[in-house]
C-alpha cells in the first residue's frame, strides 16, 4: 500500500481538473488565497481559520516538557555592534522528571564572557527567556501539561516575570492581542478585522521532512501605504499542520517592530516531533535584535536541540 501522503497525492491529481488554479475567497472578511492543490481537496477555509486562530496544539507541545524527560543541547551567543561574539554558552543537560518534579542537570557546560554574573545568574535577558523555557533553576513540582485554554495575563507581574508573559503570548498566541506592551499590543492581531487588512493569507499543501501538511502563510499586502506598512509586525508566519491531526509540525516566524522606545527584529524556527502521544518541540532556532530604552541592545542566536524524551520516574 502506498505511504498516505502519497495516496493524498494521487487522489488530487485525478479528482480535479490537471491545470486548476489557484482560488481567492473571503473568510470572516479576510481574503485568503487557496492554492490549487487546496482547492481540489474542498477543505472547508472557514474552519480552518478558526483551527489556526483557536490552536493550542503549539503551547500544549511546549507544556508537554514540564513533565517529561529530556537531554537537551543548548547553543547561545551574544553579539555587540560589530558582530563579534561577546559572550556564549554551549551545554548538554538533561531534565530529570521523577514523583511529579522535575530538575536539570548539567553534563558539560563551556562558557565566555559575561554570560553569568557572579551570582551565576544569566546577565541577558534572551539568555534569561530561554533559560525559563529550558532549564529548571532548582526542582520543581506540581506542574501539569493541561491546557484549559491557551490565555495568559500580565495581572499582577511586573519587570522580567511581565515581559516573560507578554513573549509567551507572542510566541505561542500569534495574532492575538498582547495587552501591556505600549504601541504593538492591537497591531499583531492578526485575525481582527482591521489587521488583516494588511495582510495576505495563504493556504497551501505541501510535505515537511516525511509528513504531508497543510502550509498556512500570512504576509504583509505587497500594496500597503507607507503608513500601513509603519504598522506591520508580523514580516511572515508560516505554519505547518498534519493534514489527518491538524497538529503544528513546525512554524516559522518573522517579526520586527520600532516604537522609537524599543525595536526588535526577530526571526523564530520550530520544529516538532511525537513522543508516544505527547507532541513535543524537538529544534527551536532564534536569531533576534532587541533594544529596549534604558537597557543595553541586546543581539543573540540561540538553538535548542531535544532529544531522548521518557517518562516520569517512580
Amino acid at each position: 500500500m502506498l505511504p498516505g501522503c502519497w495516496r493524498v497525492l494521487i487522489c488530487l491529481i485525478i479528482s480535479g481538473p490537471l491545470y486548476a488554479q489557484d482560488s481567492l475567497v473571503r473568510v470572516q472578511n479576510k481574503a485568503v488565497t487557496l492554492k490549487e492543490v487546496v482547492v481540489r481537496n474542498n477543505l472547508n477555509v472557514a474552519a480552518f481559520i478558526e483551527r489556526i486562530r483557536n490552536d493550542t496544539t503549539f503551547y500544549k507541545a511546549f507544556r508537554n516538557l514540564k513533565v517529561l524527560g529530556y537531554t537537551s543541547l543548548n547553543d547561545i551567543a551574544m553579539f555587540d555592534k560589530k558582530e563579534q561574539v561577546t559572550a556564549s554558552l554551549h551545554s548538554r543537560t538533561k531534565q530529570v522528571v521523577s514523583h511529579g518534579c522535575r530538575y536539570t542537570q548539567i553534563l558539560e557546560e563551556q562558557t565566555t564572557g559575561d554570560i553569568y554574573n557572579k551570582h551565576h545568574q544569566f546577565n541577558y535577558y534572551t539568555a534569561g527567556m530561554y533559560a525559563g523555557l529550558f532549564f529548571a533553576a532548582d526542582t520543581i513540582c506540581g506542574e501539569t501539561n493541561i491546557v484549559k485554554d491557551a490565555s495568559f495575563s500580565t495581572q499582577g507581574k511586573s519587570g522580567l516575570a511581565k515581559h516573560k508573559e507578554q513573549l509567551k503570548m507572542l510566541f505561542f498566541n500569534p495574532g492575538k492581542r498582547i495587552p501591556g506592551i505600549p504601541f504593538i499590543g492591537n497591531k499583531v492581531a492578526l485575525f481582527d478585522d482591521e489587521v488583516a487588512a494588511r495582510y495576505d493569507f495563504t493556504i497551501d499543501m505541501n510535505e515537511f521532512k516525511g509528513e504531508m501538511c497543510y502550509v498556512f502563510t500570512c504576509i504583509p499586502r505587497a500594496d500597503l501605504s507607507t503608513g500601513e506598512k509603519d504598522k506591520v509586525v508580523v514580516n511572515n508566519m508560516t505554519t505547518w499542520f498534519n493534514i489527518n491531526t491538524w497538529e503544528i509540525v513546525a512554524r516559522n516566524y518573522d517579526l520586527s517592530y520600532d516604537a522609537g522606545v524599543y525595536d526588535f527584529n526577530v526571526r523564530m524556527e520550530v520544529e516538532m516531533t511525537k513522543f508516544n502521544n505527547y507532541l513535543v518541540p524537538k529544534v527551536l532556532r532564534y536569531n533576534g535584535n532587541w533594544d529596549v530604552v534604558m537597557k543595553k541592545r541586546e543581539k543573540s542566536v540561540f538553538t535548542a536541540t531535544l532529544f531522548d524524551f521518557n517518562g516520569q520516574r517512580q
